[in-house]
């Protein structure tokens, strides 16, 4: 008897127009020795972002603290996972000496989720965006948290710090969740979002496209994100970062990218980035600057 065998999954075409810069020249060099000297993680290495040749060119990057393994396994993300094993409470130091020699005007700050500490590691963070404001004065501060569980405290504790941007992920739509970000919530997201703007902060949030995404979910969640006064909205292609990690659904046309940039500036958000290789921190500073203009 004949046995009947799935069709195998073809993947899906990457397109000539997600082309990425090979890293190299001296100011990629700069950048690769002050990370490396000062022993710190970036998000651009551990999440293999596309643009990683393109920031260390401009002299930017974004740290990520608390380590490099993340107590969450999302389906999108190349961070490594697992249980972390120690809280290095010389990092903020570190990160803001860097950024020191490093001359950076705005700094973007990140983590890996640390579900296992009492705080989310609360405490790390109000401690180096601490750091950095001593050591650049007038150095602009952008901090992308994980949502701490849900934590008030813990996300009081990094508003205390007085960061200049508060940051947190949206990622997709609601439908999506369990499979994108099995360990988050869509709710949760807004909910930190709208504490983050209660307390008088710009925020700011991202969503990747390509995972699966209706037309009207995305618009639903553009609205949402526009409910709670959300400033600062980044648009991107999710690009599957190894084999075992989801799928891509489809690749969003840079026209489609325009279009939607167009549409999110029509419903209110101040700054918008949107584009195939858009990522939350890209370009951070100037999409930013109409936030700070006198």
């Amino acid at each position: 008897m004949p046995t009947t065998l799935e069709p195998p999954v073809v993947p899906v075409r990457k397109p000539g127009w997600l082309k990425m810069r090979i890293p190299g020249g001296a100011d990629y060099s700069a950048v690769r020795r002050r990370v490396d000297e000062h022993h710190l993680h970036t998000v651009c290495e551990s999440a293999k972002c596309p643009n990683l040749g393109e920031c260390w060119a401009r002299g930017t990057a974004t740290f990520m603290i608390l380590g490099d393994t993340c107590t969450r396994s999302c389906g999108f993300c190349a961070v490594k996972t697992g249980r972390p094993t120690e809280l290095d409470l010389d990092e903020p130091a570190r990160v803001a000496e860097a950024a020191r020699l490093m001359g950076l005007g705005y700094v973007v700050i990140t983590s890996v989720a640390r579900d296992e500490l009492s705080d989310g590691g609360a405490s790390v963070w109000a401690a180096t965006i601490r750091a950095v404001r001593k050591a650049l004065p007038r150095c602009r501060i952008e901090t992308l948290i994980p949502d701490f569980k849900g934590s008030e405290s813990a996300l009081a504790t990094v508003l205390e710090a007085k960061p200049d941007i508060l940051n947190h992920n949206t990622e997709t739509i609601p439908r999506l969740h369990k499979v994108v970000r099995p360990q988050a919530k869509y709710e949760r997201t807004l909910e930190l979002l709208a504490r983050a703007k209660a307390r008088g902060f710009f925020t700011k949030s991202s969503l990747m496209l390509g995972m699966g995404e209706t037309e009207g979910e995305l618009e639903a969640v553009l609205r949402d994100l526009r409910a709670v006064d959300v400033d600062i909205l980044t648009l991107g292609q999710y690009l599957q970062p190894t084999p075992s990690h989801l799928p891509v659904e489809r690749y969003v046309t840079p026209d489609e990218f325009a279009d939607w940039k167009v549409r999110a500036v029509g419903m209110g958000f101040k700054g918008v980035e949107s584009g195939p290789l858009v990522r939350s921190s890209y370009h951070a500073d100037a999409t930013s600057a109409v936030l700070f203009q006198d």
